[in-house]
């Protein structure tokens, strides 16, 4: 009875799928990894939303994030940036605001903020925080920490030097971490950008999570890496060309 209705309702779900979803869906080898170079250009061919997607990658890695050591996070700056222009909230002393503003902060200061994310306001991408507040921010743990918006002197948020922050933000430096089964999902550019530029973006990510590649980890470390955009099939990559 249970493959019956399962049957069924694969049948009720293609219904709905478009003939141009068929068409892209068929555009796509489920069984081939293809290179860096042929999943950049054919994510672009394969995405069916009107809008300026999002292009993702997912890394799959071969490491125990419950353990410390395995917990893999980090930063990388992406040299054609995401494509999105990121909302940047700079908690700070006085002193510090003139030079948040001019860097291109888009919202700057500290007890007002603090208030108003505690009322559950979170409208922005990035938070900046400079050392000597994180004592009056860290309550905010719980709002901000599933949301990956908590400052963090890893991923380089907490500064004194606001303004390099604030500019590395805004010139592409996206922050990364394993999740709890293990992969990384990252947003490396749009669907309107070039190939070599969705690559090459990719090719640096990849790097930066090779790099991040801990001592205690055994075996394969990538141990599988795709891409898709927003509305788009997962692309599997061929991960034998990469160092791991």
């Amino acid at each position: 009875m249970g493959k019956l209705i399962g049957e069924k309702l694969k049948r009720i779900t293609m219904a709905f799928i478009s003939k141009k979803r068929k068409t892209v869906q068929s555009k796509v080898d489920g069984a081939k990894q293809y290179s860096l170079k042929e999943a950049s250009s054919l994510v672009k061919q394969v995405t069916t939303c009107k809008f300026d997607a999002s292009v993702d990658l997912h890394v799959r890695l071969g490491v125990d994030p419950k353990k410390a050591d395995q917990a893999i996070r980090g930063t990388v700056t992406l040299p054609h940036g995401t494509g999105k222009t990121k909302k940047v909230l700079v908690l700070c002393t006085p002193d510090k605001e003139e030079a948040a503003r001019a860097a291109g902060a888009d919202y700057v200061g500290l007890d007002e903020y603090v208030t108003k994310i505690e009322g559950g306001w979170v409208d922005v991408d990035v938070i900046i925080a400079t050392p000597q507040v994180m004592p009056k921010i860290g309550k905010l743990g719980k709002v901000l920490g599933p949301r990956n918006l908590m400052p963090n002197p890893k991923t380089g948020t907490v500064s004194n030097d606001v303004a390099a922050a604030v500019n590395e933000v805004k010139g592409g430096k996206i922050a990364f971490k394993i999740d709890k089964a293990g992969i990384i999902h990252a947003s490396i550019g749009r669907v309107s950008f070039t190939p070599e530029k969705i690559a090459e973006n990719s090719q640096e990510l990849l790097n930066a999570i090779i790099k991040a590649k801990p001592s205690s980890s055994k075996g394969t470390y990538l141990r599988g890496v795709s891409m898709a955009s927003s509305m788009s099939p997962g692309i599997s990559i061929d991960t034998k060309g990469f160092v791991h």
